[in-house]
């Protein structure tokens, strides 16, 4: 079962508009410093000039349809299968005038996986949830994603979606905070024990698609990745909650924008097995190849947890290239790792203009992490001549406390780390050894006082950006994972 939360992170739509309850209440929770800086982040997503702020929620459809007019019964014991295969193909026929929404009222609705259609509102009641069969021979098998070139557990074909789409355009899944159910135990089970031979299927996936719309539900317990956007432009995720147990939850990442373009993902609460968000594009030659980046993506007004992974992580399939990402506002709780990126020689690619601002971690082992030995190949047949590019990341107001190592940025002699700046860093840490801010082939520079001490591999300036000691170490090692 996922984790209990308290009463407030239930009620993701009502905290999107109560901010200031949201804000003293986990303060209060947590003891943390946590400032949403809203003046930092304004309304939009500036994007070489154009503005981002995510897409709203349509206001609604000309048509409508219920469950009940296809014959769907809510009992949590009925297959619903045929009712939204009917559903969805009512829909397909009015795309021409604005499509329909599917109403799903109260009730556990039971159902094998299906496919959406363009210009579709999936809506979900209050007391609604949608439930994932758990018999795998129920999920269709569908062929590896092509920058995979396998299935990410098994060769070969792997299991679609509970909920699935491809080439689409303008698809919103929204409600009252109803909830889609992958009752991914029996998955976590079978896949321990070795019993599955082809990998785990998403909660919901959506393929070469524009214009998707998540808001305002909630999303549990999926068999392996949460919700997975595959080269997809303009997605939005807002006020949605994502739940899976903190551990024996293998791989139910949060969300994966995965060779996606114009994404904002805000207002959300996620605490599951693996990461909560993982910036994907492809797995070394066969993203390489691929050639699809994600790009232009802003993550803000998030409270995160991963006890097994990372709050947020870029990586470490991500050899189709990552680029101008914005994390800010940012709580990270309880987690073993607060922000990541991941890569390894065989990936190729690049990671660059990543800008975090405005994070806070409270309880975390490792704050912040760069990791270039992330040595985990679909095959043995990567390049290992194709080396990531990692630089321009910059991070400005880190805060937090309980943090064990704040920083490990593990460049390496093939993958340096270049263009790392560290601006307004305060975290309060529960090792008291010398060199927990540690590096290792990094080039960049620290502005102002931070705590703790920088690691000696970078420049220092002042709060004016003057140049005050310049290193003569960047090649210098002092990373120790035994802290």
């Amino acid at each position: 079962m996922a984790e209990a939360l308290p009463a407030v992170m239930r009620f993701p739509a009502f905290l999107s508009s109560h901010k200031t309850i949201f804000l003293v209440l986990w303060i209060s929770a947590f003891g943390s410093v946590f400032l949403w800086q809203r003046d930092i982040v304004g309304d939009g997503f500036s994007m070489f000039g154009k503005a981002w702020p995510g897409r709203s929620v349509p206001d609604g459809r000309a048509f409508a349809f219920n469950m009940t007019d296809f014959g769907g019964v809510g009992d949590g014991v009925t297959d619903n299968t045929a009712a939204f295969e009917r559903a969805v193909s009512a829909i397909s026929k009015l795309g021409k005038k604005g499509g329909a929404r599917l109403n799903v009222p109260p009730g556990k609705w039971l159902t094998a996986p299906f496919n959406l259609t363009s210009h579709m509102t999936l809506f979900l009641a209050q007391d609604a949830e949608i439930l994932g069969i758990q018999d795998e021979n129920r999920w269709p098998l569908m062929p590896p994603l092509p920058s995979y070139g396998y299935g990410r557990e098994h060769r070969g074909p792997r299991y679609g979606s509970l909920i699935h789409g491809q080439n689409l355009t303008d698809v919103v899944i929204t409600g009252n905070n109803g909830s889609i159910n992958g009752q991914g135990q029996s998955w976590w089970k079978k896949y321990r024990q070795k019993l599955l031979n082809h990998t785990r299927g998403p909660l919901v996936q959506i393929m070469w698609s524009n214009d998707i719309v998540i808001a305002n539900v909630t999303l549990l317990d999926s068999p392996f990745w949460t919700f997975h956007p595959y080269d997809c432009k303009n997605v939005t995720v807002r006020n949605v909650t994502i739940l899976a147990p903190v551990f024996a939850a293998p791989n139910t990442d949060g969300i994966d924008p995965d060779s996606c373009e114009d994404v904002v993902i805000e207002d959300c609460y996620i605490s599951v097995g693996d990461d909560a968000i993982a910036i994907k594009s492809g797995w070394d030659q066969y993203g390489i190849a691929y050639g699809r980046p994600s790009r232009n993506i802003l993550i803000r007004n998030l409270i995160v947890r991963s006890m097994v992974s990372a709050g947020v992580s870029i990586g470490s399939e991500m050899s189709g290239g990552v680029s101008n990402v914005t994390v800010e506002n940012l709580l990270v709780w309880s987690s073993r790792r607060a922000v990541r990126i991941k890569t390894a020689v065989g990936r190729g690619g690049y990671v660059r203009d990543i800008t975090y601002r405005n994070l806070t971690f409270n309880d975390a082992r490792v704050g912040i992490v760069v990791k270039t030995d992330y040595n985990e190949h679909p095959d043995l047949d990567f390049d290992k001549k194709a080396l990531p590019i990692l630089e321009n990341i910059s991070f400005t107001g880190v805060h937090g406390e309980g943090v064990r190592v704040p920083v490990r940025i593990h460049g390496s002699e093939d993958i340096p780390v270049r263009n790392v700046t560290f601006r307004d860093m305060n975290v309060g840490i529960t090792y008291k050894k010398k060199h927990i801010f540690q590096c290792a082939f990094i080039q960049g520079r620290v502005i102002g006082t931070i705590f703790p001490a920088p690691c000696e591999n970078l420049d220092i300036y002042d709060e004016d950006e003057r140049l005050v000691k310049l290193s003569t170490a960047q090649n210098a090692t002092d990373i120790d994972y035994g802290i």
